[in-house]
């Protein structure tokens, strides 16, 4: 490992974890790690929720927790310290106690680190009947459970954030035998894998990013499937027919622009899911997802994130 990343770190509390990890979620966050004092005391009450956890409570005695993102040398290091420092600004301007919030940049050697989070990283159910196995851990699946098998990687979620789990319940309900499903922004392949297990007929993962298709491609042949393809670019430039469900788990902004895009590669009557949603935000998604024509089936929560299924009619 030779890869160097800028990190980002907050140091807040408990109470403000969430708003915190949301400020780098709506960048182009490639991890984020969260160190909290309430959950190294309670750590065998269950499995981690969030994507890396590099434990260094020590530290801050105990006292502090401490939101860090991970995103890639290219981008510019005082751009990422000057626009998470004025968010957490707002914050404060809100109302919201940050604790310390302070705010620190800077480049980190991926191997330094690498392995860290690893042994945090434990088997964890996330939908009805699939769990998420990582490689290193040994697991013996219960009857009717559906086992992911994933290696991350240092640039994607390990996929116990809150809205792949809400991608994960939304693809349960939604997938039947015969759906041909695409996967914008697929990352880890987490969510092509996952419909593939449920019983899709062919699933298409697209990501801009090469790091990310080789990383999916890596994880679909942990998993032994044959029903999956994955492809590096637009999905509009790279997608032959119309798909019966389409799912994107990005940030609103994006999701937005491709509504009308999406709706050009959607059967009729097929399903549209979108999540990497703040709340803030899903007005927004919603007007734009009707005024496109389609018509939001449900609406999933889970903390501050939300994840929308719509029709498209």
């Amino acid at each position: 490992m030779t890869g160097r990343w800028y990190e980002v770190k907050v140091v807040t509390k408990s109470e403000a974890i969430e708003p915190i990890s949301g400020i780098f979620y709506g960048l182009d966050v490639k991890g984020v790690s969260v160190e909290d004092p309430n959950d190294i005391l309670n750590r065998e009450q269950g499995p981690l929720t969030w994507d890396f956890a590099d434990i260094n409570i020590l530290e801050y005695g105990g006292k502090a927790a401490v939101v860090r993102g991970y995103f890639n040398e290219t981008e510019s290091g005082e751009a990422l310290l000057a626009y998470v420092k004025g968010k957490v600004q707002e914050l404060i301007d809100m109302g919201i106690d940050v604790g310390e919030g302070t705010v620190s940049c800077q480049l980190v050697k991926e191997e330094d680190w690498a392995n860290n989070w690893k042994k945090y990283y434990k088997p964890t159910k996330i939908g009805e009947n699939i769990t998420i196995k990582p490689v290193w851990e040994d697991y013996e699946p219960l009857e009717n459970e559906m086992v992911i098998e994933l290696d991350p990687g240092m640039a994607f979620g390990t996929g116990t954030h809150e809205t792949t789990r809400m991608c994960i319940l939304a693809l349960e309900k939604y997938v039947k035998a015969d759906t041909t499903v695409f996967d914008i922004g697929t990352g880890s392949g987490i969510l092509v894998i996952a419909a593939a297990k449920m019983g899709a007929k062919h699933v298409l993962g697209v990501d801009l990013d090469p790091v990310a298709v080789n990383s999916a491609k890596e994880n679909v042949a942990l998993n032994n499937l044959n029903n999956i393809e994955i492809l590096e670019g637009n999905l509009m430039d790279l997608v032959e027919g119309k798909g019966d469900l389409i799912v994107a788990n990005i940030i609103a902004e994006i999701i937005t622009v491709l509504v009308d895009q999406v709706k050009d590669c959607l059967k009729k009557g097929g399903i549209f899911i979108s999540s990497g949603i703040i709340k803030e935000r899903e007005s927004m998604v919603v007007e734009k997802l009707k005024s496109s024509g389609f018509a939001v089936k449900e609406t999933i929560y889970d903390g501050e994130w939300v994840c929308i299924v719509a029709e498209y009619i």
